[in-house]
């Protein structure tokens, strides 16, 4: 079994999420535990539906060309992601406008919002897992897991501290961990 293929995802896939943990932290907006949940439940779904079809996918291959497509595709996902960023073409969505009544709590519904949000990543990742053939339980497992602590994590040390690495290069971090990721898995 990918293991520690399987734990890295699991933090990259969610090292946006202690960035904007972090960031709603710093603004004394809370996260409870039901809203953390919906997050990571959400990031689960999305990331088990796209594995599955990352892997009926990979039926049609064969299981070399799979794991090489996927490792492939992690890379590139990565490269992406870094290149984005620097050259920040994407937009920011504004963390104020999930916290629609201001109360400065994510509810359910909020949360909800927010887990869409980010499991978008999920999409392309999960594919690139399933075609690897790596477990969709236990990835799943490991993006459900490390959402709920990042966002505990983010929201905790966010009160303490203002402006950190982490929540400035969550994206770019991300991308180096799923190249990493991907030329792991291209030599296992």
């Amino acid at each position: 079994m990918h293991w520690i293929t399987i734990i890295l995802i699991g933090i990259a896939a969610n090292l946006d999420n202690l960035g904007i943990g972090l960031a709603y932290g710093i603004k004394k907006t809370r996260i409870p535990l039901l809203s953390n949940v919906t997050i990571a439940f959400i990031s689960m779904a999305v990331t088990y539906f796209s594995v599955k079809i990352g892997s009926a996918i990979a039926h049609y291959l064969s299981p070399h060309l799979a794991d090489m497509i996927g490792s492939f595709l992690l890379a590139g996902i990565g490269i992406y992601m870094i290149v984005d960023d620097l050259l920040k073409t994407k937009k920011d969505f504004n963390l104020d406008k999930i916290d629609k009544d201001q109360n400065n709590i994510i509810s359910f519904k909020e949360a909800a919002l927010l887990g869409l949000i980010l499991s978008i990543n999920c999409l392309a990742t999960g594919i690139a897992i399933g075609a690897n053939g790596i477990s969709a339980i236990w990835t799943v497992l490991s993006i459900g897991f490390f959402s709920v602590v990042a966002f505990s994590i983010g929201g905790e040390f966010g009160l303490r501290i203002s402006k950190t690495v982490i929540g400035r290069k969550a994206t770019i971090l991300s991308g180096v961990l799923l190249i990493f990721i991907g030329i792991f898995e291209l030599f296992i």
